[in-house]
């Protein structure tokens, strides 16, 4: 036994092999995302800010995906799978291969907590290394009915126990028991196969190994974590929660380290979304995954950004859309109603109103006009458009890629660009204007004979 954490070796067991009837759904509920990933890699995630670098996962359904969906390039893992359902003792039993290669440590947790975080992790483990043999997670709440309680006397947890089997006092105590645990790795394995299953569903339970090891004269205790960090999903609904409490979470902390939003609770972020210092987020924006904002920038209302870069003190929207590839130099816009694909808008340049820009490299302190489209599909492959720096693309323009427009090129309102423009010219790619005298007159009186007529056709 050390009190040193850090000298000691760690095994994580991640129960996912849950059949999610719950749920409703095609695919197992640990892949549902939260934040737009998959809720088993948030806590894998948890798990490799704690330091721990080995995983058991044990798996079921999905078995491929939710490997997949755990990789994590901090952590190795195995796979075990589960093909019995006799209780959480024998689900951890599944990993046994892992757990009997010789561990510090084994912690086990639950592939459905996705706002789990690392320090109660790392609080539990801490209580290994200081001497117990299992350190449970508990939580307090105000509500604990339904929640099975955490029994401690004079530091020690000496029994959890479930709520219908509490007496009065005990069903008084709000400390109860989240689920996760930490285990002495050198007696893991002793100590759950001493679990037994003489219960109404004869299953194996976990939750057991607490009376397993007071029995054997062992010792152990519980550590606190927050209440919402231990919220489990088995329903769409819950998922829901999750989320919330997810946003909630994030927003706060992005607020805390410098960013301004007007109405929070509109605004939702992605799991990897990054917001420098001195950005302001208008209400209602949706924020995808891959998305970075740089300090200064400004993201107006009804904006959906992702996989996208926002450098410093740019603005976009409001009702703007950027899509994945979208770069916006220092100081660029993208106004209201563009949308913006796999394309590089230069610093100051501006992309005000009405607009598509997909497949185009813009140059620093071009104009944009309204209504202008780079017509960058042809129905089977995609294809570029050049801009240079100080150009101006009148409105209603379609520029048919690939092309290229010189710096400081002009190019008229309404115009067709199917050729390259050289730098400074002027381009109009559109039919010259005709007026017919007294030909609107005459379009009106033929329209006007057509309707009578079917109304004098009609029955």
């Amino acid at each position: 036994m050390t009190a040193d954490r850090t000298k000691r070796n760690c095994l994580a067991v991640i129960l996912a092999a849950g059949e999610s009837t719950r749920m409703k759904s095609s695919q197992s509920k640990v892949l549902h995302p939260v934040a737009g990933r998959p809720m088993i890699a948030h806590v894998v995630d948890a798990l490799a800010r704690a330091g721990i670098s080995d995983i058991a996962l044990v798996l079921g359904r999905d078995a491929e995906k939710v490997e997949a969906a755990a990789r994590n390039a901090a952590v190795s893992s195995s796979v075990h799978i589960q093909t019995e359902r006799l209780g959480t003792a024998h689900a951890v039993l599944a990993a046994r291969e892992a757990i009997a290669r010789g561990y510090d440590d084994v912690l086990v947790v639950f592939g459905d907590t996705p706002l789990i975080t690392e320090a109660p992790l790392v609080a539990a483990r801490d209580g290994l290394a200081h001497g117990a043999d299992v350190v449970v997670i508990g939580f307090e709440t105000a509500d604990p009915t339904g929640y099975g309680r955490l029994i401690v006397e004079n530091d020690e947890l000496v029994a959890i126990r479930e709520h219908k089997d509490a007496s009065e006092a005990e069903r008084a105590i709000t400390y109860c028991n989240g689920g996760l645990m930490a285990i002495d790795g050198r007696k893991a394995l002793d100590l759950i196969g001493r679990i037994g299953n003489s219960n109404a569903k004869g299953e194996y339970y976990l939750t057991d190994i607490v009376e397993v090891v007071r029995a054997a004269g062992g010792r152990a205790v519980a550590v606190e974590a927050p209440e919402e960090e231990l919220t489990g999903c088995n329903t769409r609904a819950e998922l829901a929660v999750i989320e919330r409490l997810w946003q909630q979470r994030r927003r706060h902390e992005m607020m805390l380290d410098g960013v301004s939003m007007i109405a929070p609770e509109t605004v939702f972020l992605a799991y990897d979304t990054e917001i420098g210092r001195d950005v302001t987020i208008e209400p209602n924006v949706v924020f995808g995954p891959g998305v970075t904002v740089e300090s200064g920038a400004v993201i107006h209302s009804f904006s959906h950004v992702e996989g996208a870069h926002v450098s410093a003190g740019a603005e976009v929207g409001p009702y703007a859309r950027l899509r994945p590839g979208a770069n916006l130099g220092e100081g660029a816009k993208v106004g209201n109603f563009c949308e913006v694909k796999k394309a590089e808008i230069g610093a100051g340049a501006k992309v005000n109103h009405l607009t598509y820009i997909g497949d185009a490299f813009i140059g620093a302190r071009t104009n944009i006009g309204a209504g202008t489209i780079t017509c960058n599909y042809d129905g089977i492959n995609k294809h570029v458009t050049r801009i240079g720096a100080d150009a101006f693309i009148g409105s209603n323009s379609a520029l048919v890629a690939p092309v290229s427009i010189g710096d400081g090129a002009y190019i008229a309102s309404g115009s067709v660009i199917t050729a390259d423009v050289p730098d400074d010219a002027v381009a109009f790619g559109r039919a010259r204007q005709e007026n017919k005298e007294g030909r609107a007159a005459l379009i009106r009186a033929r329209n006007q004979a057509i309707k009578d007529a079917k109304k004098k056709a009609a029955p």
